[in-house]
């Protein structure tokens, strides 16, 4: 049984190499980037669109008082400089947008990458302890041989070039597993 002190120290040195991760990833962002991110902040805030909303009503209501009080407005209705501004608007907000789901996007391809290792490497553990444990039951006198054909399945390794290859051809899950088929 592991003592609470090297397991806390495995809790942090995973917790630090995560961390590290995610320090490396934002030393790669760049100002530009960094830039385009606040603004993505800002943009996707509930204050942006009531601002630019208060700003589409004053915009017409100081154009229709103008008109009214004899004076030429700035942008007669049906407003084009109004609507070239909002446009114009949604054309950036827009493409900040999608600029930080690009970015953000490689990350999460990078996690799932990790996560896809994590998990073999896991399975290869998990198929060693089964493969030391039917070794164990075989080689003690007091417990009964007997064949388990689904611990001997189990105690071989996945092949991950396999696994892939089954993911490429979008195979049924083997032995009736909960998950749906890979499309």
């Amino acid at each position: 049984m592991k003592s609470p002190d090297s397991e806390q120290g495995q809790i942090s040195e995973n917790i630090g190499a995560v961390q590290d991760f995610y320090a490396r990833e934002q030393k790669k962002i760049s100002r530009s980037q960094r830039i385009l991110e606040h603004l993505s902040r800002v943009i996707g805030q509930p204050k942006f669109i009531g601002a630019t909303l208060t700003v589409v009503a004053v915009w017409m209501l100081v154009n229709v008082v103008m008109g009214r009080a004899g004076l030429s407005p700035l942008d007669p209705a049906p407003f084009f400089w109004l609507q070239g501004v909002v446009g114009l608007t949604a054309l950036l907000a827009t493409t900040v947008v999608l600029i930080k789901q690009n970015r953000l996007a490689g990350l999460a391809e990078q996690r799932a990458h990790l996560d896809l290792k994590v998990t073999l490497l896991t399975e290869q553990k998990a198929a060693k302890l089964i493969d030391l444990l039917e070794e164990l039951r075989r080689d003690l006198p007091n417990v009964k041989n007997r064949h388990d054909p689904e611990a001997s399945a189990l105690q071989h390794a996945m092949d991950p070039a396999k696994v892939l290859a089954a993911l490429d051809e979008g195979l049924p899950p083997i032995s009736g597993g909960n998950l749906p088929p890979v499309k």
